[in-house]
C-alpha cells in the first residue's frame, strides 16, 4: 500500500525485501529517504536507522519509522530518526511528511553541491 501511495504521488520507489536486500540497494543508490518498519522479518529497523545514523554517509538521509508499537516515546528513545508513525496512520499526513522530508534532502543536496 504504501508503494502504491508514494508512486502515485509521482515518487519513485525502491522496496526492500529484507535487511540484507536493503544494504545492497544501499550500496547501488543513496535515497532521499528511507521509511523503515520496526518490526521486519529478517532484522530490526531500528538497528538499520541506526546504523544508517551512525555511518558519515549516510547520516544526513532522513529516516521515518514505522510501527502498530503504541509505545512511541520509548522507539524515539532508541534511534535517532527523522519521524515516527504509528500505524495504522493517515493517508494524507503520511504523504505530506514525506514531502517534507524529500524536500529537506533535496535542500540538502543542492547545498553540499553548490557551496
Amino acid at each position: 500500500m504504501i508503494e502504491f501511495l508514494l508512486t502515485e504521488e509521482l515518487y519513485e520507489v525502491k522496496t526492500c525485501a529484507g535487511t540484507k536486500d536493503f544494504w545492497i540497494q544501499m550500496q547501488q543508490n543513496i535515497p532521499d529517504m528511507v521509511i523503515l518498519d520496526i518490526m521486519l522479518g529478517d532484522g530490526n529497523g531500528l538497528d538499520i536507522c541506526n546504523q544508517l545514523k551512525h555511518s558519515a554517509k549516510t547520516y544526513n538521509i532522513p529516516v521515518m519509522m514505522m510501527s502498530a508499537n503504541n509505545h512511541l516515546n520509548e522507539v524515539k528513545s532508541k534511534c535517532d530518526a527523522e519521524d515516527f508513525i504509528n500505524k495504522p496512520f493517515d493517508l494524507n499526513d503520511f504523504a505530506s511528511r514525506v514531502e517534507k522530508y524529500v524536500l529537506i534532502s533535496a535542500f540538502n543536496t543542492y547545498l553540499f553541491f553548490n557551496t
